[in-house]
């Protein structure tokens, strides 16, 4: 068995944990709105057409915001199309999708749905097709109380508080040539500045989003970034960040290690934006949106064409099926972000509900989790208080993409109100890893909770026919005298809660042994 020690110190704080990092994102793509969060006649439907499966599931993995409506889709939309009563609005060609667009789903029904999921809502504004006074008619329509053309309208519609919305994404992956509206580097930037000067202008608390790259892998990644943030640093809160992670061809090694480049990805973008701030001498320095990011095997869609016959109505597109290795990783990347929290201050996992999302759906039918729903959940539920970085100790194993890859990473969480700890685990071998924790400096005195997400094989699903094949599961840790000592098996991501010493007898305190049933946890679930 390999062996891993990880060191958690207080002195180590990186940040304060931010809680938009647990975001997703709702698109107009596929099945994710149609059939996904909305669907009138479903059985569990509530009076707004939403399903009442879906929103239990979106409350229990615990997402902070959403991301709407795109997306590639938001670079040919227009916002009017969605407002107003159902039966005057109008049916729209999607581009990007190459979709019929009802548009029975708007601003003012997301706006009500993210209030009955508990979630901030997070806008995007088209600059693909569309431009500045769009952007300022939609922010007045969604934002302004009431007294002006647009407000008025929105009242009208049945929404007489304004929604209120803070974080606005300034287009779409503009970098991109397959986005609708696709412009250079110094293009978008003239127009993102232009657009964000503008919006501030109606109201300067505003928190901005300008487009970064669409991935580590683009030919004008870090050069991208620096032209934009150039002409618009001064308008802009953030800077976004995408990347998608798939197994290529066997290479379960490489995949495994796929934070590695969400990593690499971080830093450069972090570096890009420190030297323009110190090149344009601002004192403020720019917050990363890591806005979709994910497990996505775009190679499968690629081969299955990207077309689909006719203009169809939410077809099922980007239906991934998710294994546990891709919830390690989806569990590994949660760790990179988190690791970066004073910097990466907002993310979405893209996307929330069928499409490569965590919550899957049948029409007329059951929901289900998929198995990357369990890390996501499980991490917003016990991230609390202060992120610390912990020095791991540890072997490593030669990967195909990202060379030698370290076998356990790791990253901790210490709440100084409560005295509560938590510490999460990846372990991306093949063999399993006895892994000793030192957390003699957090004052904690047991182990309140340690689930696993593991099984003999990693490729294992949860599927309609088997929506509980893969859960997690409850693992042996044992505290004594400062040092927790945990199992990981191979290929897996665990969850360690720890409890302050004023939570435990003395003799637990010493001694603290926890095997926890999982249906504690997750047997009322439904």
């Amino acid at each position: 068995m390999a062996t891993a020690n990880v060191i958690v110190d207080r002195s180590q704080g990186v940040a304060p944990v931010q809680r938009r990092v647990f975001g997703s994102f709702v698109e107009h793509l596929g099945r994710c709105v149609y059939t996904g969060i909305y669907e009138p006649g479903h059985p569990t439907v509530d009076e707004h057409g939403f399903r009442g499966d879906v929103l239990a599931l979106v409350r229990e993995l615990g997402v902070s915001t959403i991301r709407y409506p795109g997306g590639n889709f938001v670079s040919g939309y227009r916002w009017e199309d969605g407002v107003g009563p159902l039966a005057q609005r109008p049916r729209r060609l999607d581009l990007a999708w190459h979709s019929l667009e009802t548009n029975e789903v708007g601003l003012d029904e997301f706006a009500g749905w993210c209030r009955l999921a508990g979630c901030e809502p997070m806008l995007a504004v088209n600059l693909g097709t569309r431009g500045v006074q769009e952007a300022l008619d939609v922010l007045e329509y969604a934002n302004h109380p009431g007294g002006t053309a647009l407000s008025d309208q929105r009242v009208a519609n049945g929404s007489t508080e304004p929604h209120d919305i803070r974080m606005w994404c300034l287009g779409n992956e503009m970098d991109g040539p397959w986005q609708v509206g696709h412009l250079s580097a110094g293009e978008y930037g003239a127009l993102a500045a232009k657009t964000a000067a503008a919006m501030k202008m109606v109201d300067p608390t505003l928190e901005l989003v300008a487009c970064g790259s669409s991935g580590s892998q683009m030919p004008t990644f870090g050069e991208w970034e620096r032209v934009v943030l150039e002409a618009a640093y001064d308008h802009v809160d953030y800077i976004s960040a995408h990347a998608y992670y798939q197994e290529h061809d066997g290479d379960l090694d490489s995949f495994l290690a796929s934070s590695l480049d969400m990593e690499y990805f971080i830093e450069t973008v972090v570096a890009t934006a420190d030297h323009v701030r110190y090149k344009l001498r601002k004192e403020r320095a720019i917050a990363i949106s890591f806005d979709e990011w994910n497990v996505w095997y775009q190679s499968r869609f690629e081969k299955s064409g990207t077309i689909a016959e006719g203009w169809p109505v939410a077809p099922r597109l980007l239906e991934d099926v998710y294994s546990v290795a891709d919830a390690v990783v989806v569990g590994s990347l949660l760790i990179t972000l988190l690791k970066h929290s004073d910097r990466v201050r907002s993310a979405s996992l893209a996307q929330l509900v069928n499409v490569i999302g965590p919550i899957m759906t049948e029409p007329g039918g059951p929901a289900w989790r998929q198995t990357t729903f369990f890390p996501f959940a499980t991490t917003a539920r016990l991230a609390v208080g202060q992120v610390l970085k912990p020095r791991v100790e540890t072997g490593t194993y030669a990967t195909a993409r990202h060379g030698d890859a370290p076998m356990v990473d790791a990253v901790a969480t210490h709440d100084a109100a409560t005295g509560s700890a938590a510490v999460f685990l990846v372990n991306r071998s093949r063999e399993a890893a006895g892994v000793r924790i030192d957390v003699s400096d957090l004052g904690v005195g047991g182990v309140s909770e340690a689930l696993t997400l593991a099984d003999a094989d990693p490729y294992a699903t949860n599927t309609r026919e088997q929506p509980d094949r893969v859960q997690l599961r409850a693992t042996t840790a044992v505290l004594t005298d400062g040092l927790v000592s945990v199992e990981l098996p191979p290929v897996s991501w665990t969850a360690l809660a720890l409890a302050p010493s004023a939570e435990l007898s003395p003799i637990s305190a010493a001694h603290s042994r926890v095997r926890l049933a999982t249906t504690r946890w997750w047997g009322s679930r439904g």
